[in-house]
């Protein structure tokens, strides 16, 4: 059996100990100090220990010695703000010995420092560890924040305006960033950023359309913003007109107006490290007339009936009016191919398709047709122009028309004289009856649609009457040549 620990210091021992006297009646009974009934401090000592809130004390296995052992004084109204030096008066006098609980046992060892006390010393050993961890973590986070920023203002840059000339292709709604990217992948700049940074000066560049642009490698941003917003970087532009026909046409002034092969030889041009990247209008035409149609993008209902000829105007009306990019470099294959290709998405889109028919015509034919009623008359009279021709098809009248006399002519005047009324050509509908084989034009959306709906009424004869393009519409040979003179007295032709 281990020995027993020794009482406390001014404490008898247990065998010797009386039980006290009682207490005078006017005097308060002293209060145990809460560490000294928790870990048995002596309560004479003279360092400063901080009340602690009182806790339920431990039970104390009942002393197998007769003497009588007071129980400890419970009081548990008495908290932390309770304590005041008051409090502990009287123990120095030997009273408060008589009167305090049975003193518990103190091991030896760490156990004899306060739990509060070894706390606040772990506490102190521990402060250089968070020290150490602190600096280790704001270390991180500036290292983040230096790559944050880095990544966001920094970005690599070309210092000159460029070497050799490249073209690069902006597309349909391409943002600032978009265009920063294309531009790096060409290796025009250093990086997307060096652009967009320097794009924020240059309201322009939000004014860029869709297309190519010719630039230089190796530009600073700023140098490549300057080139973009230049108009004449902008190259591969090939804008068709409603009406436009293939062939160049002479007009009474003697200027040229240029067709659909001159215009795009034009666009393919461009200048890029000296060497010239046009595509002569022969190699157009010549290709119009061999190429496989159908392969080139032509739909099948015209591609069929195109093939039949090696003419190079067997492609009129198959080029849609409207802007087309095309690439400077390309070849005459590439070039007609994609305009083609291009085209047919537009003559579907305004109505005319494999399946199309309209007051018994042909989806090729509606597009002849629609060819006519571009080259007669202005917008407005596009639907009574079309309903006297499906008048006169009805009836077996020849056509009559001067823009199929011209067409072959190439002048752009409506009228024409009986010489040229008397010519032997298939496109001449004053000898032939019918329509002509091709188009004669590239027909509009609306001239489509004004073949595909024709006007209702019972016209046969129309000519112009206003100066504004404006026509008159007769149903007999005699109304009809009222409303002619009518167009001289009016100055019309």
């Amino acid at each position: 059996m281990p020995p027993r620990t020794p009482p406390p210091r001014n404490q008898p021992p247990r065998h010797a100990r009386q039980a006290p006297p009682e207490p005078p009646p006017a005097r308060r009974p002293p209060v145990r100090h809460p560490q000294a009934r928790d870990h048995g401090l002596d309560l004479f000592d003279d360092r400063t220990q901080r009340p602690a809130r009182p806790r339920r004390p431990r039970q104390i296995p009942p002393d197998e010695s007769p003497t009588e052992i007071l129980a400890p004084v419970e009081d548990d109204y008495y908290e932390d703000d309770y304590y005041a030096e008051d409090d502990f008066e009287g123990f120095e006098d030997g009273y408060a010995d008589d009167e305090r609980a049975e003193p518990e046992y103190i091991g030896a060892g760490d156990d004899d420092e306060p739990p509060r006390k070894r706390a606040r010393t772990k506490k102190k050993r521990s402060k250089p560890l968070r020290w150490l961890i602190a600096l280790t973590v704001l270390g991180l986070i500036a290292g983040g924040a230096w790559v944050g920023i880095s990544a966001i203002f920094g970005y690599d840059d070309y210092p000159g305006t460029g070497d050799s000339d490249v073209v690069i292709e902006i597309g349909q709604g391409d943002s600032t960033n978009a265009i920063g990217t294309a531009l790096k992948n060409a290796g025009v700049v250093a990086s997307s950023k060096a652009f967009v940074k320097a794009s924020a000066d240059n309201s322009n560049v939000l004014s860029l359309q869709p297309g190519y642009y010719v630039v230089k490698t190796h530009m600073s941003g700023s140098a490549a913003v300057a080139k973009l917003t230049q108009p004449e970087s902008r190259v591969g532009v090939l804008q068709v007109r409603a009406g436009t026909q293939l062939d160049d046409i002479t007009q009474p002034d003697g200027t040229v107006t240029p067709g659909v092969f001159s215009l795009l030889s034009k666009a393919s041009c461009a200048d890029l490290n000296g060497q010239s990247t046009c595509v002569q209008t022969g190699d157009l035409r010549k290709l119009a007339g061999t190429a496989d149609l159908a392969g080139m993008g032509v739909p099948a209902w015209a591609a069929d009936i195109a093939a039949k000829s090696t003419d190079p105007r067997r492609i009129e009306g198959l080029i849609a009016p409207g802007v087309y990019d095309v690439k400077p470099g390309w070849s005459a294959q590439d070039l007609l191919g994609y305009v083609l290709k291009s085209s047919a998405t537009k003559i579907q889109a305004a109505g005319i398709g494999a399946s199309t028919s309209a007051q018994g015509q042909d989806p090729y034919h509606l597009l002849v047709i629609a060819s006519l009623i571009e080259r007669e008359g202005v917008n407005q009279d596009f639907e009574k122009i079309a309903r006297v021709i499906y008048n006169r098809l009805g009836k077996n009248m020849r056509l009559q028309l001067d823009s199929t006399v011209n067409y072959l002519l190439d002048k752009p005047v409506v009228t024409t004289t009986d010489a040229d009324r008397a010519r032997p050509d298939p496109y001449n509908t004053y000898v032939n009856s019918g329509l002509p084989p091709t188009p004669i034009g590239s027909p509009s959306a609306n001239a489509i649609q004004a073949a595909l709906q024709p006007a209702d009424g019972d016209w046969v004869f129309f000519v112009k009457c206003e100066k504004n393009g404006l026509s008159c519409f007769a149903t007999t040979q005699a109304e009809h040549q009222q409303n002619i003179a009518l167009a001289r007295q009016r100055g019309a032709f």
